[in-house]
């Protein structure tokens, strides 16, 4: 039996972006709803809202609960890409299409990468390419390579609750962002 092909999404980007995100690919959760990071548990927009002291949205962030840990800074999913795009932060994946069983990267086989070639020709003003965790990293070094000179890299813990890393440990890491912004 054949897996079905999987697609991610197209970028959340504008032309003051200076920091892309990149995952590896959607899990599950995010793809039925056609939104970045879905998943209740995942951590990364309260991360992002934390990272600028939102605490009007996000004032549960520096201790979450894991009662609290599924409550979104701002439940509108428009509302917080342009909270992201009005920090100068853009989202995408590494991974264009892949077969994947379930939500874990471990499981990704067949993956084609998206054309960052001329994502960086389009939006020049790029600066930093930080990474969700280390298998959308080391995808982009196999298959595209770390060659640019005017762009940084950062690999970071990944947002996923598959990495039981405790939220202040991974906001700790995510804060190297916040210089090229």
């Amino acid at each position: 039996m054949e897996m079905e092909i999987l697609y991610s999404f197209e970028p959340v980007i504008n032309q003051e972006s200076r920091v892309l995100i990149l995952g590896s690919m959607p899990g599950v959760q995010s793809l039925r709803e056609q939104k970045y990071y879905a998943h209740p548990y995942n951590h990364f927009w309260r991360i992002m809202y934390a990272l600028f002291d939102d605490a009007r949205r996000c004032s549960n962030a520096a201790v979450p609960r894991m009662a609290e840990s599924s409550k979104l800074p701002d439940p509108d999913y428009e509302n917080r890409k342009q909270f992201l795009l009005d920090r100068k932060i853009a989202l995408w994946d590494v991974i264009r299409n892949c077969s994947r069983e379930g939500s874990l990267d471990s499981n990704i086989v067949n993956e084609q990468v998206n054309d960052f070639q001329n994502l960086f020709i389009q939006y020049p003003n790029l600066e930093l390419l930080a990474f969700n965790g280390a298998k959308g990293f080391n995808i982009y070094k196999r298959k595209i390579r770390l060659e640019s000179a005017s762009i940084a890299y950062l690999l970071l813990p990944s947002t996923s609750p598959a990495n039981t890393m405790k939220f202040e440990e991974k906001l700790r890491h995510w804060k190297a962002i916040l210089k090229y912004l």
